[in-house]
């Protein structure tokens, strides 16, 4: 009795901290790294936006959600609308590739069967979307097989690939959890960020691309290109967040707007809503990358808020002199707008910090689910699940720090932030090694444990070898957790 009473005391005190923002301690302090590069427009002759010019080849893209599951809802949702989008655009089927694990429209825990909505008065975004990708063939290797247009290293899926020329371009939409230097996948093993930078330049020197833009939604987003992405290979990535923060979570129970009374979940991702919604509006012949970089990073910083991330550019920013229209094409019903520097679609009241959308889930569940059925007990169970995960996690992490370098300078290795314009590590086999290891005797990171890379490389960074990281797991985690959260089934991270 008194073990149930305190899951109930931990569930509400965990379910306050969500409404009221639901940021981690060590997430308080958000340093924006410095924009050095300055705007330089590009040389050489523009390239016409008139669709009717060879010169602008073919539009490709390639849109991708990383994760499974309800309670990730809003990155399929994403994935949707930006496949929606390019269609009205003008791009065919033949030419956009998705990737997303296909669970959420059909899923029992969906309102509204059949339908994906991502925004509260939105409309059904899932119909139409090419099934190209799904389930277990949403990997790393399809995905950067299908970037490089190598068929035969395919598994699975419809097969399609990005055949690009040399006067073509491409763009590339992502969209899930992260962590420093790595991207989720709703399979193993998760995408490191020297791989995909090893995938860009591999694109880059087969000379299949004229130029190559790159929308990044997940948390510590700017790590995956900072001190990574090269000037030169003719791409301009922007991201959710820097290199060292949280992005956030929308359209969420319990915030304004918030989502049709049924959804018990968050409906999209701030950043993602912010440049689609303002695509939707806007006639992308005549806004510049760099126009609606400015307008996502206003509305997505949410007024320096405690709910808000700011976004990034990298790579060669010159290319943000272009139309928007070259990457996604246009809506012929928004020939007649015109660009404004303000954005009209304001922010939202507050938002939900990526790492604890989950819980929100599980709480609203909670609360809704009639008293005593089985779906508030399971609720309750999934919540404190998740909970019991993220603690072990937390805990193991933090005492192998202090097996490592000491009690008192443990945690301030872990926690230590390289310069910006520095990778978050020099040796990225020994980050994937280190992770494997932690994983072998603690257990799987999952969604929520890839916070702790940035530890992982620090140890790397600090001289640590296999051995020793070995011995400090097994002393720190003499069992591993049996849970879902937790499970090694699913295999490792890295």
């Amino acid at each position: 009795m008194t073990r149930h009473a305190t899951g109930i005391i931990i569930l509400i005190a965990v379910a306050a901290s969500i409404v009221v923002g639901g940021r981690e301690i060590s997430d308080e302090l958000i340093r924006l790294p410095s924009e050095a590069s300055r705007f330089f427009p590009r040389g050489g002759a523009d390239v016409s936006n008139d669709g009717g010019d060879d010169s602008v080849g073919t539009r490709w893209a390639v849109l991708i959600a990383g994760s499974s599951g309800y309670w990730n809802y809003r990155h399929q949702s994403d994935v949707c609308h930006a496949y929606q989008l390019l269609k009205k655009g003008g791009l065919k089927d033949e030419n956009i590739i998705v990737f997303m694990y296909d669970d959420i429209a059909l899923n029992e825990e969906n309102p509204r069967p059949g339908i994906i909505i991502n925004s509260p008065h939105g409309d059904d975004v899932y119909n139409g979307v090419p099934k190209d990708y799904t389930g277990d063939d949403v990997t790393v290797s399809n995905f950067f097989s299908v970037i490089l247009g190598n068929k035969t290293a395919l598994t699975g899926g419809s097969g399609k690939v990005v055949d690009s020329g040399p006067n073509d371009h491409i763009f590339i939409y992502y969209s899930d959890h992260g962590g420093p230097g790595v991207l989720g996948m709703p399979t193993s093993p998760y995408m490191y960020a020297n791989d995909l930078i090893d995938v860009l330049k591999k694109k880059h020197a087969s000379g299949t691309y004229k130029s190559l833009v790159f929308y990044l939604e997940a948390c510590e987003s700017g790590s995956i290109f900072e001190g990574l992405l090269p000037e030169g290979l003719n791409i301009y990535a922007t991201t959710a967040a820097n290199a060292e923060e949280s992005s956030w979570g929308t359209y969420c129970p319990g915030e304004y707007p918030s989502p049709p009374e049924e959804y018990e979940t968050c409906l999209g991702d701030l950043y993602s809503v912010a440049w689609m919604e303002d695509c939707d509006t806007h006639n992308l012949r005549t806004e510049t990358l760099r126009q609606q970089y400015k307008l996502v990073k206003t509305r997505t910083a949410n007024d320096n808020s405690a709910y808000g991330s700011h976004v990034m550019q990298y790579g060669d920013l010159a290319l943000s002199k272009d139309n928007i229209y070259l990457y996604m094409g246009t809506n012929p019903a928004n020939d007649n707008f015109t660009y404004v520097d303000d954005n009209f679609l304001q922010p939202p009241s507050k938002a939900v910090n990526q790492r604890d959308a989950d819980l929100l889930h599980f709480w609203h569940k909670f609360l809704k689910a009639p008293e005593g059925s089985g779906r508030k007990l399971e609720a309750r169970k999934q919540f404190l699940e998740a909970m019991s995960h993220r603690m072990h996690v937390d805990n193991s992490m933090e005492m192998i720090g202090k097996l490592l370098f000491g009690m008192e300078k443990g945690p301030e290795v872990l926690k230590a932030v390289r310069p910006v314009g520095q990778p978050l590590i020099d040796d990225w086999d020994c980050l994937k090694t280190l992770v494997r290891t932690f994983e072998t005797h603690c257990g799987s990171l999952s969604q929520y444990g890839m916070k702790h890379m940035r530890s992982v490389a620090n140890i790397c960074n600090a001289g640590i070898q296999k051995e020793q990281m070995a011995k400090a797991s097994a002393q720190a985690c003499v069992t591993i957790p049996s849970s879902h959260w937790s499970s090694l089934s699913n295999g490792f991270s890295a």
